[in-house]
């Protein structure tokens, strides 16, 4: 098939009332098991890579592979950085042969974030890769634990939903000026782990959805209940971002899988087997539950 950026794959599931799962994989064996899934589903697929996974030469190694992976894959593929907020090191990705990038700039004053995403968005675009940004606070679940990297307040998003959901004027104003392709909005979900139940405030997801000019993008989709996605999708959300599930699926097979082990000289591809399939399931369940499946 071939390697897209978030334009070409999030117009169409924008129209047709699905979503898209964006996984984040820190290496090629948890690329290629996201890709053996999205191929049995017939699904697009969003590969993400973190930044922290992503320091010095590995970027290199990453790059290519995945690369040569949505070369050989059977369903489109897009290769998203998320969460970065350094303009250089985006800049570098863009380089490197990422389709799509996402700048955070979402701790920032209303203007900076403005400023900084124009000109990522400026830079990107002039390489034909699409840009997402983040308005509201999408915080952290768990405390101690940022599987973004990104720093934010680690209670906020629980203690006082309502100050750093996104505001509507204030997004109208932000994709203008800026030209963004995707907009991650802060509407009751949390990076991480969850440590409340999560409300989505759907009043306002509808508002955003009715105003906003590009599709949206929601964050935290792990732990996430499933009536709540599926609703969100029905009310905009075109890309979702899955993480912390996948990691806590294939852990606690492994931890299984060592428990019953006596010998720990095990091949590293028997260890595995049971963690990847228990995060195949992650995947695919979340493909399901998006709709995105039969839409290669």
């Amino acid at each position: 098939m071939s390697l897209v950026n978030l334009n070409t794959m999030l117009q169409d599931a924008r129209k047709n009332k699905y979503a898209v799962g964006a996984f984040d994989v820190s290496n090629h064996d948890m690329a290629l098991a996201v890709l053996d899934v999205a191929e049995e589903q017939k699904s697009p697929v969003i590969l993400m890579g973190l930044t922290v996974d992503l320091q010095g030469d590995k970027l290199e190694y990453w790059i290519e592979g995945l690369k040569s992976m949505a070369k050989k894959a059977k369903v489109p593929v897009c290769i998203h950085l998320d969460h970065a907020t350094d303009p250089d090191f985006i800049r570098n990705c863009v380089d490197s042969g990422f389709s799509s990038v996402m700048y955070d700039g979402s701790t920032l004053p209303l203007e900076e974030n403005i400023k900084n995403t124009k000109e990522v968005v400026e830079y990107a675009h002039r390489h034909h890769v699409s840009v997402e940004a983040e308005l509201g606070h999408v915080g952290d679940g768990i405390v101690g634990n940022s599987e973004t990297g990104v720093k934010k307040d680690k209670n906020a998003a629980f203690d006082n939903p309502d100050d750093y959901l996104t505001n509507p004027g204030e997004m109208t104003r932000f994709i203008e000026e800026t030209k963004v392709d995707a907009l991650a909005v802060a509407v009751g979900t949390a990076h991480g782990v969850y440590v409340h139940k999560p409300k989505i405030h759907f009043d306002r997801l509808e508002e955003l959805n009715s105003l906003s000019t590009v599709p949206m993008v929601m964050h935290g989709g792990s732990g996430t209940p499933d009536d709540l996605i599926r609703k969100s999708v029905q009310l905009g959300i075109c890309k979702l971002n899955i993480f912390s599930e996948m990691l806590a699926a294939f852990y606690s097979a492994m931890k299984k899988e060592l428990n019953e082990t006596e010998n720990m000289s095990i091949w590293p591809c028997t260890a595995n087997k049971e963690p990847v399939e228990a995060m195949k399931k992650v995947v695919r369940d979340k493909i399901l539950l998006l709709g995105s499946n039969n839409h290669a």
